[in-house]
């Protein structure tokens, strides 16, 4: 069965690709459909797994309508906009091999995967039924979403917590425990059936820069960062999907003006003018069939008389992919974000690049669960979320820069790269490509 559906959405992703430039973009019906069978496949398929390697044999999910707990938002079915009323999924391992119980105390279905487990005829109180699926199961461990660190997995609710304790009473208040690792292992992992499909979103995502990088849309001395900006924006709409972020568009030339990283992620560019000589550069993310990229690439816009990208400007974009070569050559199952930084920024100076890595996991979410490998101020390490161990299956923004002096300028150049990523027992590649050359606007 799980070949099957692999094979589906390779067969589907393949003749998305084939269609036009944007790929065949899927009706909403479609959309709903296909995210509905990803679910299916990864509760059936991956989420045992994840319980099992933290130990916890029932995990229970719990949002009331319009304040979802970022997991739940996962969980739904995709017709399903919202949690509805007091939503509690509960997973159940069934050991030996069995498929985990997935029950809603709910007085309907959720979707296709979590079976209606609550007739409020026989049982008006809804915390009360909770509590006798729990006795009846008689778990060891019972998870829930609360988190002091992992902003994703700390998603119950005051309320909803005490309310829980107090309703399944002292013995089994006793074995509630942190899902906090599983609703990470369950964020951060990307299944077969979602990497057969993750390229073509990552592609639509590069074609977008590679639009927004051209003469259809800037034409130099008239055309400003937020003209660029905007036409992104709209560009996504046109394409019926979203943004989960305000794209930027900055701009490097040959002035006095310092690019630090104060000045690039503590506020927003000024609007400006976009002119011949100028490197710019983009970040960028959509968000489609529930999985989210992150992209910044780099165009220049060429002088009168110009054919190519000054080769001052080659030298430091070099500079960046072998950064790039150098932090995903370190990546390695168990090895912590805080380490691989490390690691990575000893061996860049080595080689007399000056780095800076801010790196995060994608998939579910834009800036997704998973380790911390860096913040653009943290670069000697993040505490807690940096110290979470790389697990195999699982995708990474490869987000940082290389600062490079360039005599031509008079000052440093920033390379600021991003580019989504897969890590699995191969090592890392990148979903669709890396950039490797400037791109050129005439």
């Amino acid at each position: 069965m799980k070949k099957l559906l692999l094979l589906f959405f390779m067969i589907c992703s393949l003749s998305m690709v084939a269609q036009h430039e944007y790929g065949n973009i899927l009706s909403m019906k479609d959309r709903a459909t296909t995210i509905n069978r990803l679910l299916e496949d990864k509760v059936k398929n991956y989420l045992p797994e994840i319980m099992r390697r933290e130990g916890i044999d029932m995990w229970l999910v719990i949002s009331r309508e319009y304040n979802e707990d970022p997991v739940i938002e996962t969980l739904l079915p995709a017709e399903w906009l919202a949690a509805r009323r007091r939503t509690i999924l509960v997973f159940y391992d069934r050991g030996d091999g069995k498929e985990l119980e997935t029950l809603a105390v709910a007085r309907y279905d959720v979707g296709s995967v979590f079976k209606s487990a609550w007739n409020k005829e026989e049982q008006p109180n809804q915390w009360a039924r909770l509590a006798e699926i729990i006795s009846e199961r008689n778990p060891e461990k019972i998870g829930v979403n609360k988190s002091e660190y992992f902003g994703l997995a700390d998603g119950i609710v005051a309320t909803d917590y005490e309310e829980l304790k107090e309703a399944i009473g002292a013995q089994f208040s006793k074995r509630v425990v942190s899902a906090e690792k599983v609703a990470i292992g369950w964020l951060e992992t990307r299944t077969a059936a979602e990497m057969a499909i993750y390229p073509h979103i990552v592609k639509i995502g590069h074609e977008i820069i590679k639009e927004a990088f051209s003469s259809k849309v800037i034409t130099p001395g008239v055309t400003t960062t937020e003209d660029v900006v905007w036409w992104m924006r709209e560009k996504v709409r046109e394409l019926k999907l979203q943004a989960w972020f305000h794209p930027t568009i900055d701009i490097q030339r040959a002035d006095p003006e310092r690019f630090d990283h104060l000045r690039t992620f503590s506020k927003r560019p000024e609007p400006g003018v976009i002119m011949p000589g100028d490197l710019i550069h983009c970040d960028f993310g959509i968000t489609y069939l529930r999985l989210n990229t992150d992209q910044q690439q780099h165009a220049y816009i060429l002088k009168p008389g110009e054919t190519d990208v000054p080769e001052y400007l080659k030298k430091a974009f070099k500079n960046g992919n072998r950064l790039q070569d150098i932090f995903t050559n370190n990546f390695k199952e168990g090895r912590t974000g805080n380490e691989v930084l490390k690691m990575s920024r000893e061996q860049a100076i080595a080689e007399g690049i000056t780095p800076s890595i801010y790196t995060h996991p994608i998939g579910y979410h834009g800036h997704a669960a998973g380790t911390t490998l860096g913040m653009w101020d943290s670069q000697g390490g993040v505490p807690v979320t940096g110290d979470y161990p790389l697990h195999l299956n699982t995708a990474y923004s490869i987000e940082l820069n290389a600062s490079t002096f360039v005599e031509e300028w008079s000052k440093d150049v920033r390379i600021m790269l991003e580019e989504e990523a897969f890590f699995n027992k191969e090592g890392v590649r990148y979903i669709d490509g890396r950039q490797e050359e400037i791109i050129i606007v005439k």
